[in-house]
């Protein structure tokens, strides 16, 4: 029968492993080998020091010849393992990941590319997140090509920031083919641990378009919906901001390139009201109507996740949307400066332009 080595410990030593095996701080391996030593150091033997702590005959073996090999500073350092340790390349799955496409995708997962790079895809996730990565989002963009777009800008922008006195800036737009649509199965509400429901597919019970104009100092809004965005409503349109605003007051309609904002009729009519004065955004460049952000708001807020049975039910929501904005609005503060954006805009042309060059070489 084979007899294990016999420990012997000083008071120093013993105190110093009663701490370990019993320290909050401490690693559990740690403690767990500072409790093996001093079973080992009372004689028990290491079939029975296991069953007490939970390991195995053999480890508690190892680790009593390490530490009358080493010491205590056997029992703080682990041996090293066999294999070579693997290795995570972050330079080379950054640049497949910015560089090259996989086969038959338009862009990495991190499965599809830790099986190409030889890693876990776990590693892939950790250099993406550490280099602001994100394969799976694309942002959309439009660079104008108006040949005034830096005098429209300046003009638009400058109606935002130092607003002329005694009159109004009014952003004005149309949200057209605005949906009614209803769902084909009723869902269910929201509840404890359980999000609401809504079905994928839905019943069309016509459009209508909206038309609105943002109040810029006080995030006021005028609106009206018609079935359709033809000179003839936009005109209507027009009507009703001349007689909903203050007579005293100049205004100022910021408006896109449609061209229904510039139907003869719709001249004709602006020049029998010289009070109004129509300034357009560039071509491709509606993010720089304000009025946007409503349309956006109202899309969030209130169309995107109802149900409208009919169009009056859908105006009806549009209307009252507006009426409680109207109660208590709140401006959009544009904060762009004009130099600052068309600064932005020569970079991305630069870019563009580099771009096609290198894909006609």
């Amino acid at each position: 029968m084979r007899i294990a080595d016999q420990i012997e410990l000083s008071p120093e030593v013993r105190s110093r492993l009663l701490r370990l095996a019993h320290s909050d701080t401490a690693s559990v391996r740690l403690a767990r080998r500072a409790g093996m030593i001093l079973l080992a150091a009372d004689g028990v033997e290491n079939k029975t020091i296991g069953e007490m702590i939970g390991a195995g005959r053999v480890q508690v073996a190892t680790w009593r010849k390490r530490y009358l090999a080493g010491g205590l500073a056997a029992l703080e350092r682990d041996l090293p393992r066999s294999g070579r340790k693997r290795s995570v390349d972050a330079a080379e799955i950054v640049r497949l990941t910015t560089q090259t496409k996989p086969e038959a995708a338009t862009q990495w997962s991190t499965r599809t590319l830790a099986a190409v790079a030889g890693v876990s895809d776990s590693s892939v996730q950790r250099v993406w997140k550490a280099h602001g990565l994100k394969p799976h989002r694309v942002r959309r963009f439009k660079v104008s090509r108006d040949p005034k777009f830096v005098q429209k800008l300046e003009d638009i922008v400058g109606l935002y920031m130092n607003p002329p006195e005694h009159a109004l800036v009014l952003c004005c737009d149309e949200k057209s083919q605005v949906q009614a649509l209803d769902r084909t199965q009723p869902g269910l509400p929201l509840k404890k641990g359980r999000a609401a429901t809504m079905t994928h597919d839905y019943k069309r019970n016509g459009t209508t378009t909206l038309f609105a104009a943002l109040n810029t100092l006080d995030g006021s809004v005028i609106s009206r919906c018609e079935p359709r965005h033809r000179h003839i409503e936009w005109l209507s349109f027009l009507r009703q901001i001349e007689r909903e605003t203050p007579k005293d007051k100049s205004l100022h309609l910021i408006c896109d390139n449609y061209a229904t904002h510039k139907h003869p009729k719709v001249q004709d009519w602006l020049a029998k009201h010289p009070r109004i004065h129509v300034h357009f955004t560039p071509t491709s460049g509606s993010w720089l109507n304000m009025v946007e952000r409503f349309f956006r708001d109202l899309t969030v807020e209130r169309l995107r996740n109802g149900v409208f049975r009919s169009v009056s039910e859908l105006v009806s929501a549009i209307e009252q949307y507006v009426s409680v904005h109207n109660k208590d609005p709140k401006p959009f503060v544009w904060t762009a400066k004009a130099n600052d954006i068309l600064q932005k805009v020569i970079r991305a042309n630069s870019r563009l332009s580099s771009k096609q060059n290198e894909a006609l070489h």
